[in-house]
């Protein structure tokens, strides 16, 4: 079996008596996107730092294709970080192939401007850019050496939620290349959106990884059935009565039903002639599961 493209292993990072990362473990396969989640000051950057070879670990080490990280990543990762300073008084055009001349064997510069759409403003001066477009000069620029792995730290903060869904699917395709994504982030929904693996930090420390479906079926068994006020009411009763365990909440016009036991209360409401037309039913989110997390982690 190959061994996974990236491995933190123990990795801690100490600034004097802060510990910034403390001793996480983690593996990062070929293909995939990978989202480093937490609030702020949970140690994300700091680690995704130490994976790039950035920033040296106190203690622990990471693993490259197998092998203690060295030089041999420099060519094979792509990093768009989360502020970047531009030249001044340069085009996008100049830019982009002033980044290209770093390595011996670039993308093709047409390549990259089909791939991340900056054909409408090539010749625009990289300080009257908008947010969005910036970013995908960005992304342009940390493609331009054809990377195995492509670090995105915090890609989308501060972009409209138009220009955040471009930049998806601009993501999107580029791990449709099957090239491996480390992304960092706080929006729940790009994660959602992107992430094959989630990795949940909180003060140095992860508190949950897995695959977004495994994390929320692990933490949440419950879904809420939402219906009109005026079909539920006359099955009230009978809905406490059969299952006793189940959260109901009313307000003026509609009752929500939490349960754990969804397809039996589904078949009851059938079995009454219930009118499901209007049935809403929801399941615990990624929001969610944040805000449990970041709860559990600050208990402790």
């Amino acid at each position: 079996m190959n061994p996974p493209l990236l491995e933190a292993i123990q990795l801690t990072r100490r600034y004097d008596d802060l510990v910034a990362v403390n001793a996480i473990s983690f593996k990062i396969h070929t293909g995939c996107c990978i989202g480093l989640l937490g609030p702020n000051g949970a140690g994300k950057t700091t680690t995704v730092e130490m994976l790039e070879g950035l920033v040296p670990p106190s203690s622990g080490e990471v693993l490259f294709r197998g092998e203690p990280l060295g030089d041999q990543l420099a060519e094979a990762a792509g990093i768009m970080f989360q502020s970047t300073a531009l030249q001044d008084y340069m085009t996008v055009r100049e830019a982009l192939l002033m980044f290209s001349r770093f390595y011996d064997q670039p993308v093709a510069f047409d390549q990259l401007v089909e791939q991340c759409a900056l054909g409408n403003f090539l010749d625009q001066d990289t300080r009257k850019v908008s947010g969005g477009q910036r970013q995908r000069l960005l992304l342009a620029i940390a493609l331009v050496n054809n990377p195995d792995v492509l670090f995105l730290d915090e890609p989308t903060t501060g972009l409209d939620p138009d220009a955040r869904q471009r930049f998806w699917h601009l993501i999107e395709s580029i791990q449709a290349e099957g090239k491996t994504i480390v992304l960092t982030t706080h929006y729940m929904e790009e994660a959602r959106v992107l992430c094959d693996e989630l990795v949940f930090m909180h003060q140095g420390n992860i508190l949950a990884q897995g695959t977004p479906d495994a994390l929320l079926s692990e933490r949440f068994q419950d879904a809420t059935l939402t219906l009109p006020k005026q079909v539920v009411t006359p099955l009230l009763n009978d809905l406490r009565l059969r299952f006793p365990e189940a959260h109901i909440d009313e307000d003026e016009n509609t009752v929500g039903f939490t349960t754990s036991e969804l397809n039996s209360v589904l078949g009851f409401l059938v079995e009454t002639g219930a009118n499901l037309s209007e049935l809403d039913v929801s399941k615990p989110t990624l929001d969610d599961l944040f805000m449990s997390l970041a709860a559990e982690g600050d208990a402790l």
